[in-house]
């Protein structure tokens, strides 16, 4: 009776370890590692930009709007 339950016991341990924990954990890492490849292709992004308005901004003053400019629009009915 004991190695019964013993046998049972060993069944239900193995349904549980290969049926949620590990695909659990497996999971976790594929999210994990797709937030980190988000955040380093974000990184690179925020370089890129950074590295463009600087190269821009030196060389060539932003343009200043004129105060009395009109813009035409039509009314829709």
């Amino acid at each position: 009776m004991k190695y019964i339950l013993f046998a049972i016991l060993a069944y239900i341990l193995y349904q549980f370890i290969f049926k949620l924990v590990i695909p659990v954990y497996l999971a976790s890492r594929k999210i994990k590692k797709g937030f980190r490849e988000m955040h380093s292709r974000m990184q690179e992004q925020m370089q890129e930009q950074q590295g463009f308005s600087s190269q821009t901004s030196p060389s060539e003053p932003p343009p200043k709007k004129k105060a009395g400019d009109y813009i035409e629009f039509e009314e829709i009915k």
